[in-house]
């Protein structure tokens, strides 16, 4: 397998390979991860070349950072780029209130939006400790939304923490930067429309987008980006299935952020998997393939629950994909025109 492509984050040097380890599947999104897969998982990411690794506190209440730490106790620190976020404090509680939701067989915390500098500062001292490292590359302030998953004409400002994050959160990420304690600061969210204030109301090196621009939706291409590029700000892309629908298609059950894929949804990504077919084309290969077409994108998230997923994440980026498939899928209107496409492979 070829080895994987770095692009920098900062001028100042920071890269990361064009595919990373996303860390929700390490912090039991939805169902448990065995320890034991989690730590192989880790590592046989790194055997096949990923030196990015994404996390959060958040993740599993801590145990997505502690997973992630441990296994890279026996690899090179030096070697590898480790982004969390900032946002959330965690508030232990007792065994008898925990809810499970989102993270399975968690440890007993409760999640509260605080955006303060002392809960910033708070809270990379807990990924420090729970990491077992004595930096983090990149911190991102995340879920200044309040995590919402909205869906078409809902409002995607119905909860705001943008004041209390630029007025909080981010002076305190900044001076860290300045000081040369952290190299990149970002934002991490499941929306683009805040990122537009945020990308003017601040320096940011980068945005940790979710979901919002893959095969499936390019909304960001008109405002967003062109930002971010005056402001020198890069982009990961997150969820670039979109929570799963453009990994198994249009099936029964598919999800589009984390919900029931709607009708119109499902249309399309038939029509997308069509062409794909078209060409011999898994589904999945054009969606990871497609988002790092954008000179802005530097990296490419999937996360991954064992090494055999996250060798076939590897394959799918290297799937030889002819320029006709994305030509095709531009002239049928199923991307928008002024998209950059993948060069043909």
């Amino acid at each position: 397998m070829p080895d994987l492509e770095k692009r920098s984050v900062t001028k100042g040097g920071l890269a990361v390979t064009t595919m990373g380890l996303g860390g929700t599947g390490l912090g039991n999104m939805y169902r448990a991860t065995d320890p034991k897969v989690a730590h192989e998982t880790v590592h046989a990411a790194f055997e096949n070349g990923l030196r990015y690794f994404d996390t959060a506190p958040v993740y599993g209440f801590g145990l997505a950072e502690t997973r992630l730490g441990e296994a890279i106790r026996t690899l090179p620190r030096s070697e590898i780029v480790i982004s969390s976020k900032v946002g959330y404090d965690l508030v232990p509680i007792p065994q008898s209130e925990v809810r499970p939701v989102l993270w399975d067989e968690a440890p007993p915390f409760r999640a509260d939006f605080d955006y303060s500098r002392d809960a910033v500062l708070r809270s990379i001292e807990g990924s420090l400790k729970r990491l077992g490292t004595d930096y983090i590359d990149m911190l991102a302030i995340h879920d200044p939304d309040e995590a919402i998953h909205f869906a078409r004409g809902e409002d995607p400002y119905a909860r705001s923490r943008f004041k209390e994050a630029m007025d909080g959160a981010y002076p305190a990420l900044d001076e860290l930067r300045s000081q040369g304690v952290i190299k990149a600061i970002g934002v991490g969210i499941n929306q683009w429309q805040m990122l537009s204030d945020f990308v003017e109301a601040g320096q940011f090196d980068y945005f940790l987008l979710a979901g919002r621009y893959t095969l499936l939706e390019q909304e960001p291409l008109a405002t967003l980006l062109p930002a971010c590029e005056r402001k020198g700000t890069k982009l990961v892309i997150g969820g670039p299935y979109n929570s799963g629908i453009l990994a198994t298609g249009a099936v029964n059950g598919a999800t589009f952020n984390t919900r029931n894929a709607p009708a119109e949804v499902l249309d399309k990504v038939a029509k997308l998997a069509a062409v794909c077919d078209n060409y011999k084309v898994p589904l999945a290969a054009a969606a990871l393939q497609f988002p790092l077409a954008h000179k802005l994108v530097v990296s490419v998230i999937p996360g991954a629950r064992s090494a055999e997923e996250l060798e076939q994440n590897l394959s799918y980026l290297h799937w030889p994909i002819p320029a006709a498939l994305w030509s095709d899928l531009r002239a049928q209107g199923l991307i928008d025109p002024a998209a950059p496409l993948p060069a043909g492979g």
